[in-house]
């Protein structure tokens, strides 16, 4: 991590923790399974993203969560999702899902392609209470949504079609192409997290790269561009 201004801490890309298994490729943003770093235990109540690349026709097996809001953003390829509410879906690029783990939920996510690998993004959020009902929410957000522009797709109040989550969180994404510049204002009292999840993309300035996440602490103005072409995430923390 390296201190850029006093509102930004940088998560560098190649600090990120890492897990292989042969159908897994996993990069850890926060402490997560085997991979411990007291530096990296989350930020506010963003608490995983982990980067996973999973082979064909393998996936995760039924297992069990209590009281997070799980969502997981598909990059490229497709997650078969099926969970003890009987939920049976797949989640495509575009599309946002959420789960919310509350009172305990099992599920599990497979690549249903033969031959396509998968890549998505896990993300963990704290919920701001426990012992929630559990529910499991998705929607599509077409490209031209998000092109050159932010657009949200998670809030708490599920505001402007957005899914619902139990937390003061507002999660955007934008797919930006070269020439792109998009503008962002970090509230007071308020926090943001970048995630750069493909591409290179320029913040302030500062280039990034696909896996860099940058911190934000205080009142900011965000410019983000590339020359090149990026897909973000920004979360607007409580």
């Amino acid at each position: 991590m390296s201190q850029n201004t006093i509102n930004y801490l940088i998560h560098d890309r190649n600090a990120r923790g890492h897990a292989q298994m042969g159908w897994l490729d996993s990069y850890h943003t926060f402490s997560f399974g085997s991979f411990y770093d007291p530096n990296r235990m989350g930020f506010r109540s963003l608490r995983v993203i982990n980067d996973d690349r999973i082979a064909p026709g393998a996936g995760f097996p039924t297992h069990g969560h209590r009281d997070m809001e799980i969502l997981t953003y598909v990059l490229e390829g497709a997650v078969e999702h099926k969970d003890s509410l009987g939920t049976g879906s797949v989640i495509r690029p575009g599309d946002a899902q959420i789960m919310s783990a509350g009172t305990g939920i099992a599920h599990s996510e497979f690549n249903p392609s033969p031959t396509e690998a998968l890549h998505l993004l896990q993300i963990w959020i704290l919920p701001d209470e426990q012992g929630l009902t559990p529910r499991y929410e998705q929607k599509t957000f077409p490209l031209e949504e998000k092109r050159g522009k932010l657009r949200l797709i998670a809030a708490k109040d599920g505001r402007d079609g957005a899914v619902t989550i139990h937390q003061d969180v507002d999660l955007y994404t934008s797919v930006l192409e070269d020439g792109d510049v998009v503008n962002y204002h970090v509230k007071p009292n308020r926090y943001a997290w970048l995630q750069i999840a493909q591409g290179i993309a320029t913040l302030n300035g500062e280039e990034l790269r696909a896996g860099d996440g940058v911190q934000i602490s205080g009142e900011e103005q965000l410019e983000i561009s590339t020359n090149i072409g990026a897909e973000i995430l920004l979360f607007d923390l409580g």
